[in-house]
């Protein structure tokens, strides 16, 4: 099993809602590398807002994600760096091709590329794209999916559908990985997205709460859509994201808990308990946190992404990230071998 983190780079991601930094990124970035974690990953908003948490929507800072990898990819020398995920609607294909290679080179071969659909109408609406229905800007991360493919290839990119266009586009020079940039899709898993994922994707990534049934029910479906599209379901690989809220012992988990219940906006999640919240996040003692890595790892999981708080990308109590680095990482790594 590998892991990741979510690095903070939004204005609730530190300690007493600081602004965000690209000084305190760096820092989570070489700290998150020395702590021995595989991959860091950061998402893609234009903005942020608490209004899907009843909270308002008085715009919060964003650092953007792909120009802050490239940053980190000349501050690291091991871990990966990836999108967990890129809004397909917010670039052209092209432009993220040529982002990502770039990247690619900086890293010396370390980006993974998510996408995904977007969600936050506000941020489309502030800065000038058409929202559209779901159903149009799943077709974008089709269009999207199919021309990285075409870019990637190493041969020269001819497409004609709705969004995108390309006309005998060379990506030059080609990125350092072979046979290219692995690129995930990122969702829940309905019907459309799984089809995605298995004609174009080389994984599918899900976040931030699954049950291991639950889960186990969208991977039978994400294997079923892989043999409608002639492809061997082993090779889609499987990445998860969970918020976690871990603790040396059950008196400090129930106390980090409470922390946590508190500071989570519009009172969202109000109605969990210690016990409800344990159930489908990678959260309790660390006993309970590797029970569960293993649960996931039964079922295909290769790497789990750590979102140690209530909310992704946010660290306001760093040692959640320190228990897990020693309590459940550690542990992992020696008994493998």
């Amino acid at each position: 099993m590998r892991f990741g983190l979510s690095l903070p780079h939004y204005g609730f991601s530190f300690p007493g809602d600081e602004p965000p930094a690209f000084d305190a990124l760096g820092d989570w970035a070489r700290r998150a590398e020395d702590l021995g974690f595989d991959s860091m990953w950061i998402s893609d908003h234009l903005l942020y807002s608490f209004d899907r948490y009843g909270a308002g929507d008085a715009p919060i800072a964003a650092l953007e994600p792909l120009t802050a990898l490239a940053g980190l990819a000349t501050m690291t020398d091991r871990i990966r760096l990836g999108t967990m995920v890129l809004c397909a609607p917010l670039r052209h294909p092209s432009i993220v091709a040529k982002m990502a290679t770039t990247i690619d080179h900086l890293s010396g071969g370390r980006l993974d590329l998510g996408v995904g659909a977007g969600w936050l109408e506000q941020e489309f609406t502030a800065f000038g794209y058409p929202y559209g229905s779901l159903g149009g800007r799943f077709t974008q991360i089709e269009e999207t999916l199919v021309a990285l493919e075409a870019l990637f290839s190493g041969r020269p990119a001819t497409m004609n559908g709705r969004f995108v266009t390309l006309d005998e586009a060379p990506l030059l020079p080609a990125p350092v990985q072979r046979p290219r940039v692995p690129i995930w899709v990122g969702g829940k898993g309905g019907p459309r997205l799984l089809r995605l994922a298995a004609r174009h994707a080389d994984g599918w990534n899900s976040a931030w709460r699954w049950t291991t049934d639950a889960y186990a029910e969208r991977v039978g479906a994400a294997q079923a859509s892989c043999e409608v599209e002639g492809r061997d379901p082993a090779s889609l690989r499987l990445s998860v994201g969970m918020y976690s809220l871990l603790a040396e012992d059950e008196r400090a988990y129930e106390a980090l808990f409470e922390r946590g219940r508190a500071a989570m906006p519009g009172g969202a999640i109000d109605a969990d308990t210690a016990a409800t919240w344990r159930a489908d996040t990678l959260s309790g003692t660390p006993e309970d946190a590797l029970e569960r890595v293993a649960a996931f790892e039964a079922l295909g999981v290769e790497e789990i992404v750590l979102a140690p708080w209530v909310l992704p990308f946010a660290i306001p109590e760093p040692s959640i990230v320190e228990v897990f680095a020693e309590s459940v990482m550690r542990p992992l790594r020696a008994s493998a071998g």
